[in-house]
């Protein structure tokens, strides 16, 4: 008799667990679910892209610093004025009043 009691006992309590279990399984990939789910991914993977971003963006300062002080440079100003960029300064220069003085032929052509 108390086993019969006790293997009844074992399949309703597994019945039960079976059964709430499938109900959790089914509520998890309804849409709203997987929408819900899709969108808080989104927002972790975005969190994660600021915070490398930050992480990128101070090694860049970091090691900035590091080559400008290998080369003796201390201020923005001198790094500024480095042979590479004088020359393109130059040509940007060089452009711009190329460019402006092309304006001024063709307003005076008309």
């Amino acid at each position: 008799m108390f086993r019969r009691t006790f293997w009844f006992t074992a399949g309703a309590a597994t019945g039960v667990w079976a059964t709430l279990k499938t109900q959790h399984v089914l509520r998890s990939l309804s849409p709203e679910s997987i929408a819900a789910t899709a969108a808080n991914r989104a927002i972790a993977t975005g969190r994660r892209a600021v915070v490398f971003a930050k992480d990128v963006r101070a090694a860049m300062a970091e090691r900035e610093d590091q080559l400008n002080d290998a080369l003796g440079l201390t201020s923005q100003q001198e790094a500024a004025e480095l042979p590479g960029q004088r020359v393109k300064l130059l040509l940007q220069q060089k452009t711009a009043a190329v460019t402006h003085h092309r304006s001024i032929d063709r307003k005076e052509d008309h």
